[in-house]
């Protein structure tokens, strides 16, 4: 049996489908680490992290941000349902920015009743927010 060649990505938050691509490669930020994909893969399901997912058509890399949910890997499709997903040009860097910096703020001065998980995932999402987005602008 032939190995395919290219991969069916599709990509879907809570609100809206956001890619549905033929691709030759994806980056994918799951709960234990990134992970990359080929055509070929073996199957497997996946926790999804925080994180800078990209994917590859031809020589051109297309970036979004994303968080938590699932993927689901075949040898010639990846699934991806996400709680969040944006593509570059939807974010907003100053609200990423006020973002960062609330989340900086709550974990340099901790307090008893602080969440201290939520304040590092708030952290964690902002940044990855403002890496993609820059990623992006540098590129154009």
């Amino acid at each position: 049996m032939a190995l395919p060649s290219h991969l069916s990505l599709q990509l879907a938050s809570a609100e809206r489908s956001l890619v549905n691509e033929q691709v030759d490669e994806v980056e994918i930020p799951g709960a234990n680490g990134y992970f990359g994909v080929l055509p070929g893969h073996t199957p497997l399901l996946a926790l999804l992290g925080a994180g800078e997912l990209w994917y590859r058509e031809g020589q051109e890399r297309h970036y979004l941000s994303l968080a938590f949910g699932f993927a689901e890997v075949g040898p010639d499709r990846v699934t991806i349902l996400a709680q969040i997903a944006e593509k570059p040009d939807e974010i907003d860097i100053a609200r990423a920015e006020a973002a960062k910096r609330r989340a900086e703020d709550r974990l340099s001065k901790p307090t008893m009743d602080m969440d201290f998980e939520r304040a590092r995932i708030s952290l964690l999402k902002s940044l990855v927010r403002l890496q993609v987005a820059t990623r992006a602008r540098t590129r154009g």
